[in-house]
């Protein structure tokens, strides 16, 4: 029987090419490149890994079968424009010349699109150690800087010509079987009948498909290997917002808030009023109050084990490390996050980190209690100064609406920059222009409080030559070094100027080089230094209690005697009562609460875990949940979500 338009043509089943017998085979087709393409992306992955990875057969077995699951479901999603033009495209049409050059037009689309999502995932793996997620969708929202990076970290020029050559090539080889598809045409009504089909398994994919599944080890390095990149990335979109109260456990609001008032109440400390979803209180410091100018520098992914103070040998951190001699240093601070948009909302608004963005990117967040609002009341001028453009992440418009005067590359001349990347200005230049505001403002007659946002310890590591003995864009230790040196710089020259005796100054990390490890929330990955250094003001010493970034503003007003009204969720450690100390670390969907020995992580889909962590190598052995500490952790992370949807933060 020979086919008519009305019959579908069957597949041959004779050899491979029968398989793409007719036009959805061209769908077909894509769909194998990219699990082929997938797998190998895993496996190289895997190999670049394996010191991190545990080698069992369930690991394995997992790492590929589960990842063999996303790929076919990701191959889903992938393969959607080019059904909807097949089911659309009339029957004949696949066989005109005009169509036949397009369709291999826009099949070499697609083909250059999986080589260059496999080339990418590879660099992001190299940067993260994980597949794509909020980050890479964050990234995607400012090109300029994202493209930026990437053209001055990787010969992206000879990529793109390598990866243009390689789907000339591959298409060639596949040109018999894209035109036998292509030759095969079937009618509408069962191109209609495959595309419903289609349709059906796709929604339920999207329904009932989530990225849990991978989640079956506790090595996060082989969590990752099983997902698959482009699906993360669908994935992390989709929850690129976190609602606490539909995707974690909580406790009944008014018993939540009653723990939450006696957490968070200290001896310095009392409430302001009986209102029972309030934590406004009046913090109340005796003796006299110290109107010092306060330069507070949040470093750019400064890792605690990048300084020698913390044991490392490379001697890349001279300048911090002699500070840290003549300085207060805080040895157990964990950073809240691992953007340096948490590590801002930490350091200014001292609440603990909510699920999905950081509340600097969030809707509705102006006016809120800051330390800007705090040394403004004082009499102080604030600002936050940023060697970048403020617009990224929306750091400026954050902070211009609480209480901050921003002040970032925009105002810095082109003759005042020495070098700059992407990022931003070089940190000397940036500190430059950080004197020339805060002899400005002291000038006026006003103290300071400068929160300074370094920028060129941040790949692609790239600083002025001739400063330091490590190259420009080689390692991140140059960078490290390179950011050394320029606070040294401005340290040794603001020594010369006189209001250098009446400054505190500040130096914090915004969050960690890297946040991956083996455990899902590795606690030595989230360590930072603190110093705090003010000759003749503060005593050189160590302070070796458990603390969070949250913790720093409250601990600085302490220092200066400051009474204020207070909406922190943080702590001045030197108040605190031996025993209550408690720190945050979280990812966008992790929640972690570390007391003492234990952390807990709470987790989507109302998801309680309890481990005991190594705070050296970062791993974590998992114990049965404890009641208690868990009850203590939704509390705080429950009623953090609760007071800024509520808008009880202003």
């Amino acid at each position: 029987m020979i086919p008519s338009a009305d019959y579908p043509v069957t597949p041959k089943r004779s050899s491979l090419c029968g398989y793409y017998n007719h036009s959805f085979g061209l769908a077909f087709l894509l769909a194998s490149i990219l699990i082929v393409l997938s797998t190998l992306t895993r496996l190289a992955l895997l190999i670049k890994s394996a010191s991190t990875v545990d080698f069992t057969f369930i690991n394995l077995l997992g790492i590929f079968g589960i990842g063999l699951f996303y790929d076919l479901v990701n191959a889903l999603y992938f393969i959607l424009p080019l059904m909807l033009y097949i089911w659309l495209m009339p029957d004949k049409a696949l066989k005109k010349n005009g169509q036949r050059i397009l369709l291999y037009g826009i099949f070499s689309f697609f083909i250059f699109g999986l080589l260059f999502n496999t080339v990418s995932e590879w660099f992001f793996w190299d940067e993260f150690n994980a597949r794509f997620n909020f980050i890479a969708v964050d990234y995607l929202v400012y090109t300029n800087e994202v493209i930026g990076n990437i053209r001055q970290s990787y010969p992206v020029e000879l990529i793109i010509i390598f990866l243009i050559l390689t789907t000339t090539a591959l298409v060639y080889f596949l040109k018999p079987l894209i035109k036998k598809a292509a030759d095969h045409a079937i009618s509408f009504k069962y191109r209609s009948i495959w595309m419903l089909c289609y349709l059906l398994v796709l929604m339920v994919s999207f329904f009932l498909v989530s990225n849990k599944t991978r989640q079956f080890s506790e090595n996060t390095y082989v969590n990752e290997l099983a997902g698959n990149g482009l699906y993360e990335l669908f994935a992390a979109y989709r929850n690129n917002e976190l609602d606490y109260a539909q995707f974690y456990q909580k406790i009944p609001e008014d018993e939540a808030f009653k723990m939450i008032r006696e957490k968070i109440k200290t001896p310095e400390s009392h409430f302001v009023d009986n209102n029972p979803f309030s934590i406004e209180r009046k913090i109340i410091n005796k003796g006299v109050e110290k109107k010092m100018n306060v330069v507070l520098i949040s470093v750019e992914s400064l890792s605690a084990d990048f300084l020698g103070s913390f044991g490392n040998t490379q001697n890349i951190t001279p300048n911090l490390d002699s500070l840290a001699t003549h300085s207060l240093l805080f040895t157990h601070l964990y950073a809240t996050g691992t953007r340096t948009v948490r590590g801002l909302e930490a350091l200014s608004v001292g609440t603990p980190p909510t699920p999905g963005q950081s509340i600097v990117r969030r809707p509705k967040n102006e006016g809120l209690f800051s330390m800007g609002r705090v040394f403004k009341e004082k009499g102080y001028e604030s600002k936050f100064l940023y060697g970048g453009y403020g617009y990224f992440d929306n750091m400026g418009y954050f902070f211009k609406n609480n209480d901050y005067e921003v002040v970032d590359r925009n105002q810095i001349a082109k003759k005042d920059i020495a070098y700059e990347n992407i990022w931003g200005v070089a940190d000397e230049n940036l500190f430059t222009l950080a004197t020339r505001e805060i002899e400005k403002t002291i000038k006026s007659g006003k103290p300071v409080f400068a929160h300074i946002m370094t920028t060129s310890n941040h790949r692609p590591f790239t600083y002025p030559d001739g400063r330091i003995d490590i190259p420009s864009h080689t390692s991140r230790e140059g960078a490290v070094k390179y950011t050394d040196y320029a606070i040294g710089k401005f340290i040794k020259e603001a020594k010369t100027k006189p209001w250098f005796k009446n400054t505190l100054f500040v130096i914090v990390a915004d969050h960690c080089a890297s946040s991956a490890g083996k455990a899902d929330l590795p606690v030595n990955k989230y360590l930072i230094p603190l110093l705090i250094y003010s000759p003749g003001n503060i005593q050189p010493a160590k302070m070796e209690r458990l603390m969070s970034q949250i913790d720093l503003g409250p601990t600085i007003l302490g220092l200066l005697n400051f009474s204020y009204t207070s909406k922190f969720f943080g702590y001045d450690i030197f108040k605190l009562e031996e025993g209550r100390e408690r720190a945050f670390i979280s990812t966008y969907q992790s929640l972690g609460y570390v007391r003492k020995d234990t952390l807990i992580i709470l987790k989507p889909q109302r998801i309680g875990e309890c481990f005991v962590p190594d705070f050296k190598n970062g791993t974590a052995k998992e114990t049965p949940v404890n009641q208690s500490l868990t009850k203590e952790a939704i509390t705080w992370y429950q009623t953090a979500s609760y007071q800024f949807k509520n808008e009880l933060m202003k």
